[in-house]
């Protein structure tokens, strides 16, 4: 993965990534909105240790002795027996939760902050926490009384001396910073939530379209689908609104999009092969529902404006929809022929002005397999490609049944249609090793419904006539 696919997979949905940011900034401004103002008054203490005969080692013991003393301090803070002398009652809980201390690595400093809603009763709360503080340490730190001495001191100047020396506590904490009343809030902070809101949601939608994207194994791109296949891309087919409608594609003269990529796929089916070049196509599927029955339709109504003598077969004999595409009578046709029931010249019909055959599937029979894959089938082929150009077959999905894999296997090639964002990888692997096994030769695939705005279809609307191309003899 790289920029190039992040880029373009937030460009493909950046509908879900606006939806996510409008959705954050929402959120954000509706926290931001609820939550109280809060200030915070910090006071800084030192810890010293007490020095009683002023050499160099004693001195060096009481610096030890407060670095030592400094941690425990730091829990010892906000400790209820501390606050319970700066307030009462229930507040004494309130104000333990709204004090954070800490020792100041590598000295012998500690500063106490104290959150609250009103600036100064923080700053007043905090100055008051210094203050019981440390009497609090006098307190402890006061050396343990005496022993009475066995032998009275001469010296009473002296004595009186050598006690106020022995009073004095052994570490001794001194307020070196007192609180001032703060002027701004350090909470909320609109634009570091805002911040934080986008770039989550940035994060969160990111991370969704990419598993997604990672997991989703349709294809959605001509690239995929001509990895899957192991075959050519003939035609990308784009989507349009209206296509279930009016699937054919004369409408608005034959000037759409949609009849500009039949006819870029009607020219890449002319080079194909110069020299084995099909007489008889069969269009499939993976599945139902991707499109191949209007993609035979399509294709033979341009082959046919082109000048070419086509022949279009519904073979479906399960679903036959080609009847109800171009509005003819599809009560007498193929089984009819096969069975002998009718003759061909009788259940052809021209449909047209660009004078297209087509031959329906008639009555629905009770085994279309072997229908399909019978001698009849295979003569009845042989002597319509003598007749006609090309024969386009309309067959049955691949995976489902076996129809469609009985006619690739006496026609000259197939044409196998995958529907952007429905048809999986997986299920175009299978349908191509289904028809490898029975050494049908798929000519190419088509990648149908493409979105427009990926781009990845050829076809734009002009005022022009559309072009006719000339037929390539075989």
């Amino acid at each position: 993965m790289d920029l190039l696919y992040f880029a373009r997979l937030a460009r493909r949905n950046w509908l879900l990534i606006l939806f996510s940011l409008v959705l954050a900034v929402s959120t954000s401004l509706i926290v931001t909105a609820r939550m109280p103002t809060k200030y915070v008054a910090t006071i800084s203490m030192l810890v010293s240790g007490y020095d009683r005969e002023g050499s160099l080692s004693t001195a060096i013991q009481a610096g030890m002795l407060s670095q030592q003393r400094v941690q425990s301090y730091a829990n010892l803070l906000p400790s209820r027996r501390v606050v319970s002398q700066i307030t009462t009652g229930d507040d004494i809980r309130r104000v333990q939760e709204n004090i954070t201390a800490e020792a100041i690595p590598g000295t012998v400093l500690l500063r106490a902050t104290v959150t609250d809603t009103d600036p100064a009763r923080a700053a007043r709360l905090a100055n008051a926490l210094g203050g019981a503080f440390t009497r609090l340490v006098d307190e402890i730190e006061q050396p343990l009384p005496t022993r009475k001495r066995k032998h009275a001191k001469k010296d009473g100047e002296k004595d009186g001396h050598s006690s106020r020396k022995n009073d004095q506590p052994n570490v001794k904490v001194a307020v070196v910073d007192p609180a001032d009343v703060p002027r701004d809030p350090i909470s909320p902070r609109p634009l570091v939530n805002l911040a934080l809101a986008v770039l989550t949601a940035l994060l969160i939608a990111m991370a969704s379209l990419v598993l997604r994207d990672r997991m989703d194994t349709t294809i959605k791109a001509s690239e995929v689908l001509h990895e899957a296949s192991k075959s050519s891309v003939l035609g990308i087919i784009g989507y349009e609104r209206d296509a279930r409608r009016h699937p054919l594609i004369l409408r608005d003269r034959g000037r759409s999009s949609r009849s500009e990529a039949f006819r870029s796929l009607r020219t890449n089916l002319q080079f194909i092969g110069v020299d084995r070049q099909p007489r008889s196509l069969v269009v499939t599927s993976c599945l139902p529902g991707e499109g191949k029955s209007s993609t035979s339709a399509n294709l033979a109504i341009t082959l046919a404006q082109a000048g070419w003598r086509v022949l279009l077969v519904d073979g479906d004999l399960r679903r036959p929809r080609i009847p109800n595409y171009l509005g003819i009578e599809g009560a007498t046709g193929l089984t009819d022929v096969l069975i002998g029931r009718a003759r061909l010249e009788n259940a052809i019909q021209i449909w047209g002005e660009s004078d297209l055959a087509v031959l329906p599937s008639g009555q629905i029979p009770p085994n279309p397999s072997e229908l399909l894959g019978s001698n009849g089938m295979r003569t009845l082929l042989s002597g319509l490609t003598e007749r006609y150009d090309i024969v386009i077959i309309d067959a049955p999905p691949v995976l489902p049944v076996t129809d469609a894999v009985a006619l690739a296997a006496i026609c000259d090639g197939a044409l196998l249609i995958a529907r952007y964002g429905k048809t999986r990888r997986e299920h175009v692997i299978r349908a191509v090793e289904v028809l490898t096994s029975i050494n049908a030769r798929l000519v190419g695939t088509v990648l149908n419904f493409a979105p427009a705005k990926s781009n990845r279809y050829y076809g734009c609307e002009y005022d022009a006539k559309a072009e006719v191309t000339p037929r390539v003899s075989v």
